[in-house]
């Protein structure tokens, strides 16, 4: 299925407010699309650009299947997040993959 505009603008909203937020040491984070998946790369302020994780659209707008990019693999890997859902919003999407490449575990315990 594949990703509504509408969502797409609503998405990239939410996961640059979160950036803006919480990683300051991002410069933003890129996102795009092929078919039902969106592709989250991060730009540091350095400029070096890496992915950091895949959402799966399933018909809502609040909830993504998610895939932590894994640099070992050079691949994307269905994860789940340390609370159990299978599931994620795009602020959580972005605080688990940065809390890993950032090195900032308190990000990857979610309430």
């Amino acid at each position: 299925m594949k990703i509504p505009e509408s969502t797409k603008g609503s998405l990239e909203q939410k996961l640059r407010t979160r950036q803006r937020e919480r990683w300051p040491r991002l410069r933003e984070i890129r996102v795009r699309y092929r078919g039902e998946f969106a592709y989250a790369d991060a730009v540091m302020t350095d400029g070096e650009t890496s992915p950091l994780f895949r959402l799966r659209y399933a018909g809502r707008a609040s909830v993504f299947g998610f895939a932590t990019h894994l640099r070992s693999r050079e691949g994307y890997e269905d994860s789940v997040l340390p609370n159990g859902p299978f599931g994620a919003t795009p602020q959580d999407a972005v605080d688990f993959a940065c809390g890993l490449y950032l090195a900032d575990p308190s990000a990857l315990v979610t309430n």
